[in-house]
């Protein structure tokens, strides 16, 4: 699809560039309650560490998920060697913020990392994520390796009964996942489920057994303590690594949410769809993982 095309539809169901976002499809269910607790927070129109700044302030601050003395562990993608204007890794300015409230809050340790899909190295570097994260006081750590990953049982899989995690999720006191809004060629749309697969060693077994089973499946071992969907650079089509910057469309939009599925569902709305045509979607929801109708959440929404 031809970039003013795109752009003339989205307008449409309600997203646009510039100042002119309007949250997608979702700018009518967000009015919310005036008070805490909130669903999810959306904001939009800011660089990407000021609206996780504000995002998560809304929430009551990072103190609400990560204590004094924890060891946390973020889950960006940092699948492809792409810079961040490319739209196919999370961008390292938000990383960078996420890292640093971890830390404000009193973190022991911060570690990052992916199961990349290029090169681990060229990934880490040209995304810009190694070196946000280490100015950060974060650490960054590899993922390509079998002997990162631990065997695991997922009690009440359907398509996926175990598989290899890396052991940071399971040594870790906080899981933060921090994914970017994207089209993708095989699940539609990756965004927080889909980040996921850069948890596991053998990614091969999703795509071979029911790719949006398996990503609902993933929930029943583990569920992030905390999501945060980059959606500053989106990447409209050819994902999940794009073909040029044609693709790109600068949403300056941030979501963030303790539920999977709620945040996944909310950011699908930047794309015109409805939460129930995304399968994994709705298979998770199914499965009890979280909410995917918007109507039932307490959404705030942030202009900067």
């Amino acid at each position: 699809m031809e970039r003013r095309k795109f752009i003339t539809s989205s307008i449409g169901a309600g997203i646009a560039t510039g100042a002119a976002i309007t949250f997608g499809g979702i700018d009518n269910l967000m009015a919310g309650n005036a008070e805490l607790p909130y669903d999810i927070v959306a904001v939009r129109g800011g660089e990407p560490d000021v609206m996780f700044d504000k995002g998560i302030e809304a929430l009551g601050g990072m103190s609400q998920f990560v204590k004094p003395g924890q060891k946390v562990v973020i889950k960006p993608n940092i699948g492809w060697d792409r810079v961040p204007e490319r739209g196919a890794d999370t961008n390292p300015i938000l990383v960078k913020r996420v890292v640093e409230q971890c830390l404000k809050a009193g973190a022991k340790e911060v570690f990052v990392f992916d199961h990349t899909c290029h090169e681990w190295t060229k990934c880490y570097k040209n995304s810009g994520i190694e070196a946000a994260v280490t100015a950060a006081g974060g650490k960054m750590v590899p993922g390509d390796s079998e002997k990162y990953y631990k065997q695991v049982n997922v009690v009440g899989g359907v398509k996926l009964k175990d598989m290899k995690v890396h052991e940071l999720l399971l040594s870790s006191d906080v899981f933060i996942n921090v994914p970017i809004l994207k089209h993708h060629s095989s699940s539609k749309i990756s965004i927080s489920m889909k980040n996921m697969m850069g948890c596991v060693w053998d990614r091969g077994f999703w795509h071979k057994n029911d790719l949006h089973q398996c990503m609902a499946d993933f929930l029943h071992f583990k569920k992030p303590t905390l999501n945060v969907v980059d959606a500053y650079y989106v990447l409209k089509q050819n994902g999940p690594m794009g073909v040029s910057l044609d693709d790109v469309v600068n949403m300056k939009s941030l979501i963030i949410s303790k539920d999977i599925v709620a945040a996944d569902a909310a950011a699908t709305k930047f794309f015109g769809k409805d939460p129930a045509e995304i399968n994994h979607i709705k298979l998770a929801y199914e499965a009890g993982m979280g909410e995917m109708d918007l109507t039932k959440l307490n959404i705030k929404r942030i202009n900067l």
